[in-house]
């Protein structure tokens, strides 16, 4: 059986990529259903579907590791490895209509790479119901719970995420890289580690040409010109 291909669209609007998912996915009534089960039912092979599941990792950590920050525009349901992706984004806006689930266990398979990132975006009480019942939670609930951003009404999404998007394109593009990777870092250290890995961020980026004219901009009143913009 040849596996289904979802594929992905690329529009630039300005200094902003939109990637939209298609199969039907994010161009339909679904942001993203994770992994096709007939697909994995058909490769059967245990290497096999490691292979599958780490390039899916491997995938989910670029996100990560993108110095842009990284935006889900959620429209409708998001589960299983759809709702991985949005918890491995760096923010997250979502329709009102958007519905979130990790939903494996309804079919019998525990959504173990799905709560990684989960879990690591709400807290464990969350995510372990979550996981165990494959109850499905709206977006306002997952706004409460710390896996969304912002909810807004469907026809608002996308000026939400403009006003988003615009906010932090006015500020340093190596500040705002320095920031994510930083983020990141410092959440999976102990305090005193992550304290210590943040002040060596601090003075690092104290001397970069972006603070200094950030800095004589703010002193100055008048607007700073960054460097890259």
């Amino acid at each position: 059986m040849a596996p289904h291909r979802m594929s992905v669209s690329r529009e630039d609007r300005g200094a902003v990529t939109w990637l939209t998912l298609s199969r039907p996915a994010a161009a339909g009534s679904a942001f993203c259903a994770g992994h096709d089960l007939k697909e994995m039912r058909a490769i059967g092979d245990r290497e096999a579907l490691l292979a599958l599941f780490r390039q899916c990792s491997r995938m989910m950590m670029t996100l990560r590791r993108l110095p842009q920050p990284v935006i889900a525009r959620v429209q409708g349901l998001a589960t299983a490895a759809g709702c991985q992706l949005v918890a491995m984004c760096d923010l997250v806006v979502a329709a009102e209509s958007a519905t979130f689930a990790v939903s494996g266990i309804n079919v019998g398979l525990s959504c173990s790479t799905p709560v990684v990132a989960l879990s690591r975006q709400i807290d464990r009480k969350h995510a372990l119901e979550m996981l165990l019942t494959g109850d499905f939670i709206d977006a306002h609930a997952a706004e409460a719970r710390g896996l969304v951003n912002r909810v807004v009404p469907a026809e608002r999404l996308d000026e939400e995420i403009d006003l988003l998007a615009a906010s932090i394109l006015g500020k340093s593009p190596a500040a705002v890289a320095s920031g994510k990777r930083l983020f990141y870092e410092q959440a999976e250290l102990g305090i005193d580690a992550a304290y210590e890995r943040a002040a060596e961020v601090m003075a690092r980026d104290m001397t970069s040409e972006d603070a200094g004219e950030g800095i004589d901009a703010f002193l100055e009143k008048r607007p700073p010109h960054w460097k890259g913009r």
